[in-house]
């Protein structure tokens, strides 16, 4: 069974940084994408950037890009949202999730309902 844990959020000042973590387990397959989606109060979970398991291909949302990087320690089984720069519309929960099949990130903008994995969400707060 796959499991993943996302950690590391927090309070960060505008302008700040923070990495997030996800930890991974339970791939029976090595053909995956691992997304990022947040949720922000009263607003519906959107996509942040994703990474492919097969070639490291990334993809990020306008919101993410130039500020997240997302990437991977497979010795740790691990993956990280690097966030820098952070803003107030930055205040989520962030989710990671997992999609069985690499191209899944990549074909464009994240659509939550093609990853069937997903970890429990840690929240980021990011202060003016």
């Amino acid at each position: 069974e796959v499991q993943l844990q996302a950690s590391g959020g927090g309070l960060v000042q505008a302008g700040g940084s923070l990495r997030l973590s996800c930890e991974a387990s339970g791939f029976t397959f090595d053909d995956y994408a691992i997304a990022w989606f947040r949720q922000a109060p009263g607003k519906e979970r959107e996509g942040v950037t994703c990474i492919s398991s097969r070639d490291g291909k990334t993809y990020a949302e306008d919101s993410a890009k130039g500020r997240f990087t997302i990437s991977s320690d497979h010795r740790k089984n691990t993956f990280y949202l690097q966030m820098n720069n952070l803003k107030p519309g930055d205040t989520a929960v962030y989710s990671c999730a997992a999609a069985r099949g690499s191209a899944w990130c990549g074909l464009g903008p994240l659509t939550e309902h093609e990853y069937s994995y997903w970890g429990q969400g840690t929240l980021v707060t990011v202060s003016s």
